[in-house]
């Protein structure tokens, strides 16, 4: 009760304290701790939270009451895992026929008869979950990861972001490139749901709990991010403020690059109070060494080059020759080819000294005008100038599109489903985002994604270009929301889909889609709850390693001991299971890499209970392989990623 008693104190306070008050006594900081350890009533996590308190030199900054979230709790005893949906796979068309077996995890839709790796195996499901539910037992079996032969990979995870955010974090650490997020706004409008109920404007806490929601998510973003990665993040007024100084806590104000204002309305509210709010906010981070992509310029703004006079260098434009800032050297008379003479205007000077501006003559850079008696100007050629043009913080609607064209663009393939979505965003805006932010073979991150715009603009741009990005996608599945709009949306641009008008769209065929939904493992580090993990992890480990092409049966695998896997180049995976005969299974292994004809390490995750990494029962080729323990390769990443969070994760 004291430790929140404490922190409610706090409130929900933005704090802006100059750097120097004399008034205030400035307390004896090793008192004050010495105080705190004598405190009765208290625990110790609670004691060591104080005394960092007081160890935190902040002249200013935000501070909220933490509100824990149920999604969080449920990370103290479980961990998360993820399953593919194998019957919404979408597989581009020259990928090879699926292969039998897998001993891969079970949806509620789908189900097989395949034996069980383990004994007597626990139930995989989260804690809320019966152990007798439907989709909750180890024993299920479908179909394994398979993939289209030089297609891009893109994933859909359908679950609550937090719970997969620390699933990525095993995938992705440092391997993010472009991070675009469209979060609740939290106006009080029934737009932010908190530990299922919505946050409305006379909720006391409400920007504690917006705040609380978005620190944990951000932080592990930027564990996503790397070192050349971005990250973009829609806003309004409602939490600008206070996005922007946690933002600064959490990236570094150092790393913030600037304020967009987009233009999403064209048109004023008549109706509004006082003021027609017509833009919205993107602030825009790095993590450490981004360098921004330049613009393409527009045909109008290559109009404007002209080569009236057929210079060879081609085409150009004119700049003024004259400057404010005077210099009487700098100030002269100069001669017209028809004879007139001019002069800067009054208080300025020319540009360019005397002998400078002859220079320029010479080479034909100046221009006086088709009739040669005009002021002159310098001409800029096109071949001169940088290739793009650097972006403006203001985006229009010209540019980049608004609400009511993304409304347009989801019901045009969206026309026969019901659209819960009053803001989508345009692609036109992402594909602006993506353009600066990443490169063509960029890993693009959304997990707010909502309505799908995000992996629709990279498989747009993908197409436009001929790029290779790969996008995740992760949003729950409140009023079927990722299963009938997120994922419905993006299979018809893969496949092609008849539009409003009834006209026939041809898709973008040269991407797969998995389909994901969470699952839970029990994280206390018991033998069978480490077997269950590493089973559970075959999918975690696909997207990891980018590789999706099975070819267990090829090698006569059995699927409950081990799989191996390929992408569409030189990289191979192996996973060892669990099982009596590992030693054989190992040996059959070995037998198999040395057959493959990789120039890469071959990437070898094994069970290991004792943390060792299987090398010895891979001699012989010990100098082709990577071998990885599992599961603790994903206890380590958990914990580090709990621990950033401020979540107690003992057990690990």
């Amino acid at each position: 009760m004291f430790f929140q008693r404490f922190v409610g104190y706090c409130g929900t306070l933005l704090l802006k304290l100059p750097t120097k008050r004399p008034r205030i006594r400035r307390m004896n900081k090793h008192d004050l701790i010495q105080k705190v350890k004598a405190l009765d009533g208290i625990s110790q996590d609670e004691r060591a939270y104080l005394i960092d308190l007081i160890n935190t030199k902040k002249k200013y900054g935000l501070v909220w009451e933490d509100k824990p979230e149920d999604v969080e709790e449920t990370l103290r005893t479980h961990l998360h895992v993820l399953q593919e949906v194998v019957e919404k796979r979408i597989i581009a068309p020259n990928s090879p026929p699926a292969p039998n077996g897998g001993a891969t995890f079970d949806t509620p839709k789908k189900r097989s008869s395949q034996p069980s790796l383990f004994d007597s195996p626990p139930a995989l499901r989260g804690p809320d979950r019966a152990a007798d539910s439907p989709d909750g037992g180890a024993d299920s079996k479908q179909e394994a990861p398979i993939g289209g032969l030089g297609a891009v990979n893109h994933s859909l995870i359908e679950g609550d972001n937090l719970h997969a955010l620390t699933a990525l974090t095993f995938t992705h650490e440092n391997k993010i490139d472009v991070i675009y997020i469209d979060p609740p706004y939290n106006t009080g409008n029934k737009d932010f749901k908190y530990n299922d109920s919505f946050v409305d404007r006379e909720d006391s806490y409400r920007h504690s709990k917006w705040l609380s929601f978005m620190d944990k998510r951000l932080r592990i973003a930027k564990r996503l991010l790397s070192d050349k990665g971005v990250i973009f993040i829609s806003i309004d007024d409602n939490e600008h403020a206070q996005l922007k100084m946690l933002c600064d806590e959490i990236f570094g104000e150092e790393n913030f690059l600037n304020n967009v204002i987009w233009q999403k309305k064209f048109s004023p509210q008549n109706d509004a109070k006082y003021f027609s709010d017509n833009h919205d906010f993107i602030l825009v981070y790095k993590k450490t060494n981004w360098k921004i992509n330049h613009l393409e310029r527009s045909d109008k703004a290559v109009e404007r080059y002209k080569n009236p006079d057929n210079d060879p260098r081609g085409v150009w434009t004119s700049g003024d020759v004259s400057v404010k800032t005077y210099s009487a050297s700098y100030d002269y008379p100069i001669t017209t080819p028809s004879g007139r003479i001019v002069n800067p205007p009054s208080g300025y000077c020319w540009r360019f000294s005397k002998d400078k501006f002859q220079e320029l003559i010479n080479e034909n850079r100046i221009w006086f005008g088709s009739n040669g008696d005009s002021v002159p100007r310098f001409k800029r050629f096109l071949t001169d100038v940088k290739a793009g043009v650097t972006p403006m913080t203001i985006w229009l609607y010209e540019e980049v599109g608004h609400n009511q064209s993304a409304k347009q663009e989801m019901k045009g393939v969206l026309h026969d489903v019901p659209l819960v979505f009053d803001t989508p965003k345009p692609v036109k805006l992402i594909d602006r985002i993506l353009k600066l932010g990443g490169q063509k073979d960029s890993t693009i991150l959304d997990f707010f994604a909502g309505s799908g715009t995000t992996l629709h603009a990279t498989m747009a741009l993908n197409a436009e270009d001929g790029g290779n990005r790969q996008c995740i996608l992760v949003t729950n599945n409140e009023n079927n929301i990722c299963e009938e709009v997120t994922y419905e949306r993006n299979k018809r641009v893969i496949e092609g889909y008849t539009n409003a008008k009834g006209a026939w769209v041809e898709g973008l065929s040269g991407n797969n889609l998995r389909y994901y939904r969470g699952g839970f493992v029990p994280s206390i580090k018991s033998e069978t709850n480490k077997r269950l993990l590493t089973q559970a992890s075959t999918e975690l480990l696909c997207i990891k390693e980018n590789c999706y092409n099975e070819l267990t049966a090829e090698h006569a695998l059995d699927p409950r001991q081990a799989r191996i896997f390929r992408d569409d180049s030189d990289v191979y995976m192996v996973v060892v299971y669990h099982s009596r005969q590992q030693a054989e299974v190992c040996e059959a292994l070995v037998g198999i890499i040395q057959g493959v004809s990789s120039t890469q390490k071959i990437k070898v995750y094994g069970f290991s209970p004792e943390k060792d990494t299987l090398v010895e029962e891979f001699y012989g080729v010990q100098d082709r392989i990577e071998a990885i323990p599992l599961p603790d390769a994903i206890y380590n990443a958990y914990k580090a990623t709990f621990r950033i969070i401020g979540l107690d994760k003992k057990q690990l």
